[in-house]
Order: structure tokens, then sequence, then C-alpha cells
């Protein structure tokens, strides 16, 4: 098991605290973006839909965590690319210091998956990252893909956040 490497990115303007943990081995021949450009997309997708400042984890994993994350949380077998982990803020905490940012939630990426999906699709992994960042991101937000309406909603958003980095629609 590799010690995960934790980084904090945070933009002069940010609204989104970001705490990056890369816990691939070392040893991988590709590595996932930087945690700036991780940073990045995620401020990008949080500051479209909230202006509130708070705190994400993104977590890059091999697919034999994600494969144990997928089976734990959703039931299913196998692994997959993203996972979003909404925290719940409904409650008071005693002593809470009400000038911490709120923390919005985890996500979850398995750098292999995006990897073979990037290829597969004939994009880049950059792309496929920023993509799978604004993806949970909007998840944590409560946005879906549920239905026809709601996937619509979600999937045009994307696109939007995405197109503020240079990135084409995904969906295409």
């Amino acid at each position: 098991m590799t010690k995960p490497v934790a980084t904090r990115s945070t933009a002069s303007e940010s609204l989104l605290l970001v705490d990056v943990q890369n816990a691939l081995n070392n040893e991988e021949d590709d590595q996932p973006p930087s945690a700036s450009l991780l940073s990045d997309w995620a401020n990008k997708a949080h500051s479209e839909i909230d202006t509130e400042t708070c705190e994400v984890t993104v977590r890059i994993v091999d697919e034999i965590e994600m494969t144990e994350l997928n089976q734990a949380y959703r039931g299913k077998t196998g692994s997959t690319n993203v996972l979003s982990f909404p925290v719940e803020n409904d409650f008071d905490v005693i002593g809470f210091d009400d000038d911490l940012p709120r923390l919005l939630g985890d996500i979850v990426i398995c750098h292999s998956v995006i990897e073979r999906e990037a290829a597969a699709q004939n994009k880049s992994s950059q792309a496929h990252y920023a993509h799978m960042v604004t993806h949970g991101i909007l998840h944590l937000h409560g946005y879906d893909h549920l239905d026809d309406s709601s996937a619509e909603q979600m999937e045009a958003l994307e696109t939007k956040i995405l197109s503020y980095s240079g990135f084409e629609n995904p969906y295409t």
C-alpha cells in the first residue's frame, strides 16, 4: 500500500480549497495532472454554481481501491472512472468555527480507467480528467443524470465549464 501524497492547492481568488491526494504507486508510467490543474478545473466548476468558499478532496487511486469503493458504496463490481461523496452539512456542531470553509465532499478518480477511456475516446487524458473533476464537483452540488432531463442539464453545464479551459464537448 502506498502512502498518499496530499497537496493543498489554492488560487488567490479561489472559492474552493482543493486537497489533492495521489495514492498511486510512484512507479506508474503515466502520472495524473498536477494538483494545480486539478484545483483549477474544480474551481471553474464550483464557481459556476456556488459563491461560498468550500473545501473538497480529490483523490487519485488505482483500480484496486476504486473497485473496493465501487462495491462498498454502490454495490457494483469492478472499477469506475469517478465517484463523488458529498458531505451532509445540515447539523450544528458545538464549537465549530463558522470562519472555516464548508466541507463539500470527496471526489475519487481512478487513474488507469481515465487513461483507458481517454485513449478509447480519442481525447487527451487531461481533457478526460478535467471532465471527471467537473462531473464530480457537479455531483457534490447535487446534480445527477438519473433521468434524461437532469442528464441534459448536467451535460450542458459540464460542456460550458470545460469550454473555459479550452476543452471540447465531451459528449460529442
